[in-house]
């Protein structure tokens, strides 16, 4: 579908197909916390160190429009739940594509936590919203993670190649999974999915190095991109972080040769 295609390219590198996704919905999960408090400040800086796309929620759109700078792709989260929920990992649908699509969205993201106890709403949830995007050739990112009383581990390769083989089995046309913490184990979790895979940031890392050697990794693994928040929006400063990450996402960067963009 050439709908479908073009949002795609709003959100991947047309020459490099691989994308930078910088994910800003932390407000409905955690509140306003340090980088999210100037929506147009923030969206401007990494727009402008060279991401391709941001994900937020649908009320935020007109609080971070900026109507000037440089484009990036607008991707709207369509589910949420809250760190003071006694159920912070049961993901409640909060908009619809429609919804979407009315904001001026290029694509929509869903969340969704395997192995929490109601993991059934989520699938079904999953489902619908994949049903719904396909008839509006609007593209779907789905972010799944493995939460809940059996997950022992969730950075083993076999739980996080379940995570992204399921994204693709559902109808996701971007998978975002958590990092393996090697090349060679994250190669077998882009084997198993035959849509493109990006990688979650995960925490606020204790140095700019570790980010840029678990986005080299990830790229040299074969991954299509990442999908990185706070080790981004709230670094000391988003934008030259965006353009060391997006240097070896879209140029083959080394860490080496990616730590000379933090200098400016």
């Amino acid at each position: 579908m050439i709908g479908k295609q073009i949002r795609l390219e709003r959100i991947f590198n047309r020459e490099t197909k691989k994308t930078v996704i910088i994910p800003m919905d932390h407000g409905v999960t955690v509140g306003p916390i340090a980088g999210l408090t100037d929506m147009k400040y923030i969206i401007n800086e990494v727009a402008s160190g060279g991401a391709n796309a941001i994900v937020i929620h649908k009320g935020i759109v007109v609080a971070g429009h900026r109507g000037a700078g440089r484009d990036v792709g607008l991707i709207i989260h369509l589910s949420g739940s809250t760190s003071l929920s006694p159920f912070p990992n049961t993901k409640t649908l909060v908009c619809t594509v429609e919804e979407a699509i009315k904001l001026g969205a290029d694509a929509v993201s869903i969340h969704i936590n395997l192995g929490d106890e109601n993991e059934r709403e989520m699938m079904r949830d999953f489902g619908e919203v994949s049903r719904r995007a396909t008839e509006w050739g609007m593209p779907l990112l789905a972010m799944v993670y493995p939460r809940g009383p059996k997950i022992k581990d969730s950075y083993d390769v076999k739980v996080i190649k379940h995570c992204a083989r399921l994204g693709a089995e559902l109808g996701a046309d971007v998978v975002k999974v958590s990092y393996t913490g090697s090349t060679e184990t994250f190669k077998e979790v882009i084997e198993g999915c035959p849509v493109p895979v990006v990688i979650a940031g995960g925490p606020k890392m204790d140095s700019d190095e570790a980010v840029l050697e678990m986005v080299k990794g990830a790229i040299d693994a074969g991954g299509a991109g990442v999908s990185i928040g706070r080790n981004a929006f709230q670094h000391k400063n988003p934008r030259n972080i965006v353009r060391a990450i997006a240097g070896i996402v879209h140029n083959g960067a080394t860490v080496e040769e990616a730590k000379k963009y933090l200098e400016g």
